[in-house]
């Protein structure tokens, strides 16, 4: 088979190096890549969102089988425009990816599913907002409804800190139409953790757990990223756990997007705050995580891209995914400044010796080519991930690598799995 992945980070180089080593691939392609999917794939200099470009590049080369990576091309229809033109593709529609383009939808989508998450409100007029704010009180949470590049969410802890939120969206429009209305809810407590599940419109088949870490500093403190770092599995999710989840929210939301007319198909993501009353729905993402989708496929025995292809067809039923009983764990390194400004343009070095060891995979997040050097290009830059028989060692084996990266522009944080150990 001729395949191509669309996308340039880590999730993107995670995909590519587990379809790489199927048997039924012939040739694959990433549109645009990056320096390390090169090692991987053939790199073409196609932007993920230029569905036009993507399309005509499927026909040229033949592709038989397309994997959508990132949320903006499946927002903007890149399968329907794929599909449109015989070329199969494993992603939802876009009509489906609105689970993830706009959260009001989403938020009631689960009103109307019975599916549990926080209590909310929608606004578009800033000063209904802050009223709300004032007489609801803090902690609250503000969201821009649109993508907004993982930026769009904050978690105040006073009323000062929402009314800036509300202000930042709805006033200085720094989301642009992403920000046009937001979401105002319930703070939810508890712990965090990542649930996947492949759907194919019908049936769902719940992948392995996994947990991130959202927030920039060591001890959770800073804002919000794409994610520091993650473990796989997530320790807080025990099969009793699981399968509240598939019965409470992943099922219910299949169904409901089916009788809403939006078959899903392709990765359904829950992002879970695990409270006294049970798990509870933060939000839905359409694609695998990043860097959940680093320690997924470290654990991964199985073909992968035969069961993708069976949730594009319809018939998940007839898969069986096996998982390696170790544990993985990754650490992002990204470049000074992130999340706010990062620093473009600085030298990484020492990636061979980092990886030496055979259950160490440096996955690349955002990174290019420059007459033979490596360069840091994006704000999370490498995904260092190991695996090994339980989380102490993988971590050890994690940390090791990262400390002999020689890229002093380079920051990560020092305690993924320290809170799951």
């Amino acid at each position: 088979m001729r395949v191509l992945v669309v996308g340039s980070g880590g999730r993107e180089h995670a995909l590519a190096w587990a379809i790489a080593a199927s048997p039924l691939v012939d040739t694959l392609y990433c549109a645009p890549g990056n320096a390390g999917i090169a090692k991987e794939a053939g790199c073409v200099a196609i932007r993920a969102t230029d569905i036009a470009g993507l399309v005509g590049f499927c026909r040229r080369e033949r592709i038989d089988f397309v994997v959508v990576g990132p949320e903006a091309p499946l927002v903007l229809g890149l399968v329907d425009a794929l599909e449109a033109e015989g070329i199969p593709a494993f992603g939802p529609s876009a009509e489906a990816a609105t689970l993830e383009g706009s959260k009001a939808y989403a938020k009631d989508l689960c009103v109307r599913a019975g599916i549990p998450t926080a209590a909310h409100r929608r606004f578009r007029d800033p000063a209904a907002a802050k009223a709300f704010i004032a007489s609801h009180g803090a902690p609250i949470v503000v969201k821009a409804d649109g993508l907004a590049a993982g930026k769009g969410v904050t978690v105040a802890t006073d009323p000062d800190t929402a009314y800036r939120a509300v202000h930042a969206a709805l006033v200085e429009r720094r989301f642009g139409d992403a920000g046009s209305e937001i979401i105002v809810e319930d703070c939810l407590a508890g712990e965090e953790a990542s649930f996947f599940a492949l759907v194919d419109g019908k049936t769902a088949l719940p992948l392995a757990t996994a947990q991130d870490y959202k927030r920039v500093g060591d001890g959770d403190t800073g804002p919000n990223t794409g994610g520091m770092g993650s473990v796989s599995p997530a320790p807080p999710l025990t099969p009793a756990l699981e399968g509240m989840v598939m019965e409470r929210i992943i099922l219910p939301a299949v169904a409901a997007m089916e009788r809403e007319g939006r078959p899903f198909k392709g990765v359904l993501y829950a992002g879970l705050m695990l409270t006294e009353e049970g798990p509870k729905l933060i939000e839905f993402n359409v694609r695998l995580g990043d860097p959940e989708a680093q320690v997924l496929t470290m654990r991964l025995m199985s073909d992968l891209l035969p069961a993708l292809i069976a949730a594009r067809d319809g018939v998940l039923k007839s898969v069986d995914l096996r998982w390696h009983a170790e544990h993985a764990l990754c650490v992002v390194m990204a470049a000074k400044g992130y999340p706010e400004q990062p620093e473009r343009g600085s030298e990484i070095r020492g990636l061979a010796e980092a990886a030496a060891d055979p259950k160490v995979k440096i996955f690349h997040a955002g990174t290019r080519r420059d007459h033979g050097r490596l360069l840091a290009d994006g704000g999370r830059v490498l995904g260092v991930t190991a695996l090994s028989q339980d989380l102490v060692a993988a971590r050890a084996l994690a940390y090791t690598a990262v400390d002999r990266v020689d890229w002093p522009q380079g920051f990560c944080r020092r305690d993924i799995g320290v809170r799951a150990i």
